[in-house]
């Protein structure tokens, strides 16, 4: 499954403007799992330039933004070599949907990455009984 070996690699981007809260819980998951982290704050049109300054062995991407169109972001991240994205839930636009199937890339849009990093028993394992129970895992 897509969505579970996502997480097996070892470096990640992750880009957010501040407005998705899961974005902090997917950096502290990250973090305990011993995962190499590069966080890129987009919150302002003034901080895009730093996408330029991601190391260039990242190929996996963690996207939470709304206020910026994440397929942008994404065209962006292609060219510094991601060649797997998440895009956060009730972050996917149609772009983000249009350029996943156009290109061919490896995208997982519309889930929470949270669900798949958390243990023990708390509000996104039990996110993830749920859509496990509704077949939506």
């Amino acid at each position: 499954m897509l969505q579970e070996s996502f997480w097996d690699a070892e470096s990640f981007a992750v880009i957010t403007d501040g407005t998705k809260p899961a974005m902090r819980w997917t950096v502290n998951e990250l973090k305990r799992l011993g995962k190499k982290i590069h966080i890129v704050d987009i919150s302002s049109p003034e901080k895009l330039h730093a996408l330029s300054q991601l190391p260039e062995e990242m190929d996996h991407a963690i996207i939470g933004v709304t206020t910026i169109e994440p397929a942008d972001i994404m065209d962006e991240l292609e060219k510094k070599g991601v060649k797997k994205f998440w895009i956060h839930w009730r972050t996917d636009t149609p772009e983000v949907k249009r350029r996943c199937s156009r290109l061919r890339m490896h995208c997982v849009i519309g889930r929470c990455p949270v669900m798949y990093l958390s243990s023990g028993f708390n509000i996104h394992t039990l996110h993830k009984a749920m859509a496990k129970l509704m077949r939506r895992y």
